[in-house]
C-alpha cells in the first residue's frame, strides 16, 4: 500500500506511518494540500495527518481539509514528540551560529535557546527536511530540530536530546481515506454539526448526548464561510455500546441543519 504524510523520511509524520502500517511504500508531500490531492487523485491509498498537539491545540486547517474533500478518518495515532538538537559530527553548541526547523518545533524550544543568544532561529517546511540538507550540502555552523530517527537517517550528531519547553509533548495524528471503510469493531466516531443558530441549541446536542452515554473527548468549532455568526462544530467521541451511537446518531440527523460522520474508528489506548 501507498501512505502519504507531510514531510520526508524521518519526520513525525513518518514515525506514525511506521508505527501503524506493517509495510508499506511513502509519499512524501510538502504540504497537507499536496497529500489531501494525493489521495483524491488515488495516487495513494492512506494519509497520515497532524490533527491536534497537546502543547500548540487543534491543527485547524486540517479539520476544514477533511471535511472540504470528503475523507474518512479511519485509524487514530498519538506520538511522544522529543525534539532533538543535530548537526554535522565534531562540532559544539559554541559552533553553531543558526538552528533551522519547523515553525512549531521552534516555538516549542525556545527555552532552550535563551541560553545561547548568539543563535539565530530560522524556520524551515519541515524538521527532517532542513536535518537532510545539513548533510547533503555538508552545512556547518548550522543546525536543525528533529527526530532521533532523522539524525539516524542523515547520519548527524544530537548535540542535545529532548530540548522542547514541556516534555510532555503528544501530537495526535488521524490515518484517512478517500473512501469510508465499514468497520464494525469500533468504539470512537468524528462528527460534524452546524445547528440553528439560537440559544441554547448546543447545549441541547450536548445534554442529549450525554443522555445516550457518549463520552464528548473534543469538541472543536469552525465559523461557517459566507454566513456570519453561524459555526460548525467537530466532535469525538467514544462509546461501549454501538446501539447507543446509533441511537445517537438518529437524534442528531434530526437536531442539525447539517450532519456529516467524518469517522469511525478503533479508539487508541493510550
Amino acid at each position: 500500500m501507498k501512505v502519504s504524510i507531510q514531510g520526508i523520511k524521518g519526520s513525525f509524520h513518518h514515525m506514525v506511518a511506521a508505527n501503524y502500517f506493517s509495510s508499506f511504500e511513502l509519499n512524501e508531500c510538502s504540504t497537507f494540500d499536496k497529500l489531501v490531492k494525493s489521495i483524491i487523485d488515488k495516487d495513494s491509498e492512506y494519509g497520515v495527518m497532524a490533527i491536534e498537539n497537546s502543547i500548540a491545540g487543534s491543527i485547524l486547517p486540517n479539520y476544514a481539509l477533511i471535511d472540504k474533500y470528503n475523507l474518512s478518518i479511519t485509524g487514530e495515532y498519538s506520538l511522544s514528540i522529543d525534539h532533538n538538537l543535530m548537526c554535522l559530527p565534531g562540532q559544539g553548541i559554541e559552533d553553531i551560529e543558526e538552528v533551522h526547523s519547523h515553525p512549531m518545533a521552534l516555538l516549542q524550544c525556545t527555552k532552550f535557546f535563551t541560553a545561547y543568544p548568539q543563535i539565530k532561529l530560522i524556520e524551515s517546511e519541515d524538521t527532517a527536511l532542513f536535518a537532510k540538507k545539513i548533510r547533503e550540502n555538508k552545512i556547518n555552523g548550522v543546525a536543525a530540530i528533529a527526530s532521533k530517527e532523522a539524525a539516524d537517517i542523515y547520519d548527524l550528531e544530537i548535540l542535545y536530546y529532548s530540548i522542547q519547553t514541556i516534555k510532555n509533548n503528544i501530537t495526535r495524528f488521524v490515518i484517512v481515506e478517500k473512501n469510508k471503510q465499514n468497520i464494525l469493531d469500533f468504539n470512537k466516531a468524528a462528527l460534524k454539526f452546524i445547528l440553528d443558530h439560537k440559544r441554547g441549541s448546543l447545549a441541547s446536542m450536548l445534554n442529549m448526548m450525554s443522555d445516550c452515554n457518549l463520552n464528548l473527548t473534543k469538541i472543536q468549532s469552525l465559523p461557517v464561510i459566507k454566513t456570519p455568526g453561524k459555526y460548525a462544530f467537530f466532535v469525538d467521541i467514544t462509546f461501549d455500546s454501538i446501539k447507543n451511537y446509533q441511537k445517537a446518531i438518529k437524534i442528531i440527523e434530526l437536531m442539525a441543519q447539517e450532519f456529516k460522520i467524518l469517522g469511525e474508528y478503533k479508539d487508541q489506548k493510550l
